[in-house]
């Protein structure tokens, strides 16, 4: 207690001297510039990014935004001084601070906060009368330090993706840096995200694959602007091409292999179940055949494999079921990893419900208790690659990020933030749709040995001579079938 009084003081001291500097300098350096008076501001969140946002709040003359006060729910912090401004309650003090204070906004500075503190804490601002802001998560922040010009308008993925996340980054050194990594699918919302993070960590070659030429070159200058369109790192090839795929396995030797390639827009996917077929099943084979001896292949996979009821869960869970087969076969680590819905990918919901805002609405929802679970291509990329480092070969890892969220809450908080008033309908289930969304299928344990957002669970092998027979017929019987289909093990048992 005594050095913490201490540390306190010399603080404080340190602060009233800047302080005293400050106005000195003020005094001596002519008349200040005409400016637009500031807004008065109450902070959520007393910790290290709220020490820095204040120093810059108060210092830097293109703050539009004057500090009255702090609140944390932490009991130690009350009373406490930051940069001089007092921490004056916990999120129930809310709305008689910003009365007291006179504020007129609510600055949200807690960086990587989960979604629902974020919108409770909205809640109690607009409540008070005060406008909600919040300070970027910290992906946000990759080449400068958090200041005042940073604090913005809160966004839907504020409300429903912040998630805590924390990751064995020497691991997933250990397993990418100096490494040939494949990326498939790169031009894609998750592949291209997976190159941007999978760049940071040095890998020897990132070799970047798509059929989509315009994507492709998007995804590279994202990674590196300075590089040429004739770069080797980008490679322009499609997954159901085997010869071209068997050639890129044979030249460039990858190490390490992220499979983020398929089909993935369910509705479309019903009513052409051959092409999911050819790309999601007999592409991923044709990847897994080429593969030989790699360290690590990752199949991208999704929660609709779990107990699967679509066309997509369907090849879905069967290309885990192969990936799971190729394990037995080779010596490098095979696994797929299984996530919900990601939040701004194309087709999804938030695409969806912010081109029907765009449009004068309605937004259409299919049911009004339907709940997904919601995560940002950031999080869901940065647990993909710790899946990939943790799995045992022939898992499936399911990765969970807080709770199902209701897609009709979604559509609301989406409606009111653009501030126009949209009606919401709803339009019915659609086929191969479910009311909430399984992570896990029948039988398989809900178990976490490594990590906790990563369970593991064991895929029984599939035999990949059955996906190119009489069973693998492209309509949904078929597809439910095959997946249904008892390993060799099974079989022999």
């Amino acid at each position: 207690m005594v050095r913490g009084s201490r540390d306190t003081r010399s603080e404080s001291l340190l602060y009233a001297l800047t302080v005293r500097y400050e106005r000195w300098r003020r005094e001596h350096a002519g008349p200040p510039a005409r400016r637009e008076p500031r807004t008065r501001a109450v902070l959520f969140g007393a910790g290290s990014a709220a020490r820095t946002l204040l120093h810059s709040m108060i210092f830097d003359p293109r703050s539009r935004f004057e500090p009255v006060g702090v609140l944390d729910d932490d009991p130690a912090k009350q009373g406490e001084r930051l940069a001089g401004i007092a921490v004056v309650g916990t999120r129930a003090a809310l709305a008689s601070a910003v009365g007291r204070t006179r504020a007129t906004a609510v600055i949200f500075t807690i960086g990587n906060a989960e979604g629902s503190l974020v919108r409770e804490i909205r809640a109690l601002a607009r409540a008070a009368g005060a406008r909600f802001l919040v300070v970027p998560e910290a992906s946000e922040l990759l080449d400068h330090q958090l200041g005042a010009q940073d604090i913005r308008d809160v966004r839907i993925t504020d409300l429903v993706g912040r998630h805590r996340l924390e990751t064995d980054a020497e691991g997933i050194t250990a397993a990418l840096r100096g490494k040939r990594v494949l990326v498939t699918g790169a031009g894609g919302e998750i592949g291209s995200e997976l190159c941007r993070q999978i760049h940071r960590f040095e890998p020897a070659e990132l070799i970047m694959l798509d059929h989509d030429e315009a994507a492709l070159q998007a995804v590279q200058l994202s990674v590196d602007p300075r590089a040429e369109l004739h770069d080797p790192s980008v490679v322009l090839a499609d997954v159901r091409d085997g010869e071209r795929v068997r050639e890129i396995f044979r030249t460039r030797e990858p190490e390490v292999v992220f499979h983020a390639a398929a089909l993935h827009h369910q509705p479309l996917l019903e009513r052409h179940p051959g092409e999911a077929v050819k790309t999601n099943v007999l592409g991923t084979l044709t990847l897994l055949e080429a593969a030989g001896e790699v360290e690590r292949f990752v199949t991208v996979s999704t929660a609709k494999a779990a107990d699967p009821v679509s066309v997509l869960g369907y090849t879905k869970r069967i290309t885990e079921r192969l990936t799971a087969d190729f394990d037995r076969q080779r010596p490098g680590v095979f696994v797929s990893v299984r996530f919900g819905n990601v939040l701004g990918a194309r087709g999804s919901v938030l695409t969806t419900f912010a081109a029907q805002i765009a449009d004068g609405g309605p937004i259409t929802v299919t049911h009004p208790e339907v709940t997904r679970y919601l995560m940002t291509t950031q999080e869901a990329v940065k647990l993909v690659i710790q899946a990939a480092v943790v799995g045992h070969g022939g898992e499936a890892l399911v990765l969970q990020l807080g709770e199902p969220v209701r897609i009709a809450d979604v559509a609301r908080d989406m409606a009111e933030l653009a501030g126009e008033p949209v009606d919401i309908v709803h339009t019915g289930l659609r086929p191969g749709e479910k009311l909430g969304e399984t992570l896990f299928g029948p039988g398989e344990p809900d178990h976490r040995p490594h990590h906790p957002l990563i369970a593991h669970v064991p895929v029984p092998p599939l035999d990949p001579s059955l996906v190119r027979g009489p069973a693998a017929l492209p309509d949904a019987a078929a597809l439910a079938e095959l997946c249904a289909t008892p390993s060799l093990e099974s079989r022999a048992a």
